[in-house]
């Protein structure tokens, strides 16, 4: 499943290619990719030929185009076109020459813009994603929906229930560890909840809980403020550091908008180390080898020395 990095590399891509740019006419593939359009193929070909994109947007792992339905028109979109990228979605753009993709489900061709390509393909081998229609709606808290080019303060109907994520500006850090506090479970699950912070799935919970020498299991009402906040701080450098190398890819079916994978894999500190020296440790002249415990139906890495149990942990 691409984590927040893979979505942002994704939406740094998409925009300098669709931004600005009319959808002349819309090939649906696969029905199946629409499922989350109740209205069916014809009301999602209706809302997109000849609406224009006005940016591309992100906030934690949802990823929406503003759509202003009037070429030309400079007022405020009320619809969007959400991308679900599921576990094996990917958004592509292609020259019209170039071969249908075998699982290739929707295809959009764009308005000509001299050395760009003509066509946005979603192709999705899994079918676990899809594309949908959507009204925007304002934030909660006045601030712009998300990442975005030129920020707005409305956010896609769908992902209007979740949380800021750690590289959103408007992220709060005194309202994070207000609502940490008030939940009494493990640090991780709290990490996992998308309505306190979004944007962190499994593999970069055990980075940041790594880099900041947590353990999983630390209760959330005990927490520390200190620790919260480096916790947060490592979250983000762990983000830009997947960001700067384009995201994970241990699914060889994730790809950016180009069709590259990601490198950050290799940079790993902690997920997927079970029975490797922990670096940190080895560093210092420990001997301390990381492990791998299952956590909720999957599993979580840690080094048993520089991020012991805790004694009354939240498993």
């Amino acid at each position: 499943m691409p984590e927040l990095p893979e979505v942002e590399v994704v939406r740094r891509g998409l925009v300098s290619w669709v931004r600005g740019r009319t959808i002349t006419s819309v090939d649906v593939l696969d029905p199946r990719s629409l499922r989350r359009h109740a209205l069916g193929a014809e009301d999602f070909r209706g809302n997109l030929q000849g609406a224009t994109v006005v940016d591309v947007v992100r906030r934690g792992k949802f990823l929406w185009m503003p759509l202003r339905e009037t070429p030309g028109a400079t007022d405020t979109p009320t619809v969007a076109l959400m991308a679900h990228l599921g576990m094996s979605g990917q958004l592509l753009m292609q020259d019209s020459d170039v071969p249908d993709e075998k699982h290739l489900k929707v295809r959009l061709r764009l308005s000509p813009v001299a050395g760009m390509p003509e066509q946005l393909r979603f192709v999705d081998q899994r079918i676990f994603g899809g594309l949908f229609v959507t009204g925007m709606v304002p934030t909660d808290d006045g601030g712009p929906g998300g990442q975005a080019e030129s920020p707005v303060a409305l956010i896609a109907e769908e992902a209007s229930h979740i949380a800021r994520d750690p590289l959103d500006p408007a992220f709060s850090f005194d309202l994070f560890y207000s609502r940490l506090r008030k939940r009494k479970t493990g640090l991780k699950r709290a990490l996992l909840d998308q309505g306190l912070v979004s944007g962190i799935g499994n593999i970069y919970a055990d980075e940041s809980l790594w880099r900041a020498k947590l353990h999983y299991a630390r209760p959330t009402d005990t927490l520390r403020r200190g620790d919260a906040e480096r916790l947060i701080t490592s979250a983000r450098e762990v983000m830009l550091d997947a960001l700067a190398a384009g995201g994970t890819s241990f699914d060889s079916l994730y790809v950016n908008v180009n069709g590259a994978s990601g490198y950050f894999d290799r940079s790993l500190n902690a997920y997927g180390r079970e029975g490797r020296p922990c670096s940190r440790c080895a560093a210092v002249g420990i001997n301390s080898i990381l492990r791998r415990e299952v956590f909720m139906n999957r599993s979580s890495y840690t080094c048993p020395v520089c991020q012991p149990r805790p004694r009354n942990g939240r498993w």
